[in-house]
């Protein structure tokens, strides 16, 4: 039970979800760390077409501004009852009108194959802002130089000593054998950095 708590804890601290909203969020919500991690962004890997930081993003109005100057809202509809429109997966989506997107002469930049665009944000967008201020400081170059340090020792261990995974059950099995590859690690860098190299072999000379 004691592992299966700790391993929940540790989750949000894997290489696999660094960067994405919902470890942003909570590094800045819930642990109160300043994020100095990338931020990941997808979608803006094409040179000819609008990438998502040309949409503006208006806070007051709720509705992203398009490079044509043009809404892209949450509902265009007035329900009776006001909704959140947070689905379950924590995207909300902005969508054009249709009537704006094919009057619009900037379409084939944007969404050439569909009649109107959308644009999906995640419900902790604010959260990544922050870590987009930071990434911009002289601070965050600093810490990233840091981090490349302590990473290279942790990828040594995983490609180099094959410690992909652990062999031994349960928290004391798993803190002994990481301690042990770290001496082993630490040895193997002592070795290097003070070792003298192989002793040198004497050439006898025959009397």
């Amino acid at each position: 039970m004691t592992s299966r708590v700790l391993a929940l804890k540790i989750t949000p601290l894997s290489k696999s979800c660094r960067g994405t909203a919902e470890f942003l969020a909570w590094m800045v919500e819930e642990a109160g760390i300043e994020p100095h991690v990338p931020v990941r962004d997808m979608g803006d890997n094409k040179p000819d077409r609008f990438g998502r930081f040309d949409f503006h993003y208006d806070s007051e109005t709720d509705s992203y501004i398009c490079p044509g100057g043009k809404q892209l809202l949450r509902s265009r509809r007035n329900y009776s009852q006001p909704r959140s429109g947070v689905p379950k997966d924590g995207f909300i989506r902005y969508r054009a009108s249709q009537l704006d997107c094919a009057a619009c002469s900037l379409k084939a930049q944007c969404w050439p194959n569909s009649k109107a665009g959308k644009i999906l944000r995640s419900k902790h967008e604010t959260m990544r802002d922050v870590a987009r201020a930071v990434n911009r400081t002289t601070d965050y170059q600093q810490a990233r130089t840091v981090r490349k340090k302590v990473e290279m020792l942790f990828a040594h261990m995983k490609r180099i000593l094959r410690m992909d995974r652990f062999r031994l059950r349960g928290l004391r099995g798993a803190r002994d054998e990481f301690l042990l590859t770290a001496t082993a690690q630490n040895l193997r860098r002592m070795a290097q950095y003070l070792g003298t190299g192989p002793p040198e072999i004497l050439e006898t000379v025959p009397i």
